[in-house]
């Protein structure tokens, strides 16, 4: 029960990755904030961690609204008095190919993908630093870091923003002894690359040494690990689950 007395907001929270997260953390003790634009499977996931007993509550919440997000922090600290754990999941993958990615849809995928991750980071931040402790993990890609092979240009290029991102956050928010981190999967077998379709994604799982996609749980694990006091020194780091895709 590592987590227990914390409170854990979790963006993306109603599926895959930031589903698992939310799982993890509460199983561990911690009292946690589901946000995301999809009620219905937000719900879905809150029943899920309340029938486990985790004391969770579901907010429907647009990211690209900033609005929303200081309501989120703000429904979050009234009800529970403190925020000590933000988990950036929320995102959207496009494969649009490189001639065909409009203004629009790029602006899209950067609202979603990165600047939602540092507009919830300066919201927990605005609390974090008050109370001298904080853990931020923020979900980069493997792509953010090699460019994309079954994703497009945009989404790459958000992803990578995610990882200088998380430097500088860190920086910022070190004298507070608050962490930030990131986490970079490979290929994870979820919602987002279920539409790939299986050709696809049987090639991509071929590129992987463990010939296989990883799993939201096995993502889900390093994001606990960064999340908790087992971290307290690490900070300004990319943590990659990619099966060996990656090694740097």
């Amino acid at each position: 029960m590592e987590f227990q007395g914390k409170v854990a907001v979790i963006t993306g929270a109603a599926s895959g990755i930031g589903r698992e997260t939310a799982l993890i953390l509460g199983q561990r003790g911690a009292t946690v904030v589901l946000a995301d634009i999809q009620e219905e499977a937000g719900q879905k996931t809150l029943r899920e961690l309340q029938s486990q007993n985790i004391r969770a509550e579901f907010i429907t919440n647009d990211v690209t609204r900033l609005d929303q997000i200081h309501a989120l922090f703000a429904t979050a600290i009234a009800h529970y008095a403190q925020v000590d754990i933000l988990v950036n999941c929320a995102g959207i993958a496009r494969r649009t190919p490189v001639p065909e990615i409009t203004p629009e849809e790029w602006d899209l995928v950067f609202s979603i993908n990165l600047k939602s991750a540092f507009f919830c980071s300066q919201a927990a931040l605005n609390h974090m630093c008050a109370r001298q402790y904080g853990k931020i993990v923020s979900i980069a890609s493997a792509s953010g870091k090699s460019g994309g092979v079954a994703v497009g240009a945009h989404y790459s290029a958000s992803k990578a923003g995610i990882i200088c991102m998380t430097k500088s956050l860190a920086l910022y928010a070190a004298p507070y002894r608050i962490n930030v981190n990131s986490v970079c999967p490979g290929p994870i077998a979820t919602p987002m690359t279920e539409v790939w379709g299986d050709a696809v994604n049987t090639a991509f799982a071929e590129m992987v040494p463990f010939k296989r996609y990883g799993t939201p749980g096995e993502v889900a694990e390093a994001i606990a690990f960064l999340a908790s006091d087992r971290s307290q020194y690490i900070t300004g780091e990319t943590l990659d689950v990619n099966g060996g895709l990656i090694m740097d």
